[in-house]
């Protein structure tokens, strides 16, 4: 077994919490001389299962993703309930929110990093996988998401 906790050192995405996805997407886009992509709504909380500190949520977020190679850069806007987007926007505004990696076998990622005092803030499913953050701000300086396509 590898000592990497988390199974990989390879980031996959980094993500910014905004207030208005459509005109920060626009920014990007010309910035980086691409398509404005659309954003999508996550799942509801009936689909989704989202846990917000220990509890059930009804938020749900608008992303959207743009593909810079190894690494995807996907913005978030916060939507209803409380989250980890909604709280990290009421206590630092818009900015980088976490770094991204994928990973296997969720729960035993999870239970390595709380024994090492990075616990869980936020989970829950997507179609086709899970994610995971946990707050590495005390310890890492980042929130950590992991991500497990199934």
């Amino acid at each position: 077994m590898s000592n990497n906790i988390l199974g990989s050192n390879a980031v996959c995405q980094v993500a910014i919490i905004v207030r208005d996805i459509e005109k920060t997407s626009k920014a990007w886009a010309e910035l980086l001389g691409v398509e404005v992509p659309q954003w999508r709504l996550t799942d509801p909380a009936a689909e989704a299962h989202t846990q917000y500190r220990g509890q059930g949520t009804e938020a749900r977020a608008k992303l959207a993703f743009f593909d810079l190679g190894q690494v995807k850069l996907e913005l978030i806007e916060p939507v209803g309930g409380p989250s980890t987007w909604q709280e990290f926007l009421d206590r630092h505004g818009e900015g980088l929110h976490h770094i991204a990696f994928f990973v296997k076998g969720m729960d035993g990622a999870l239970a390595r990093l709380e024994a090492r005092g990075i616990p869980l803030i936020q989970r829950g499913d997507y179609k086709g996988g899970c994610y995971a953050y946990v707050d590495g701000m005390p310890k890492l300086g980042a929130i950590l998401e992991l991500l497990e396509n199934y």
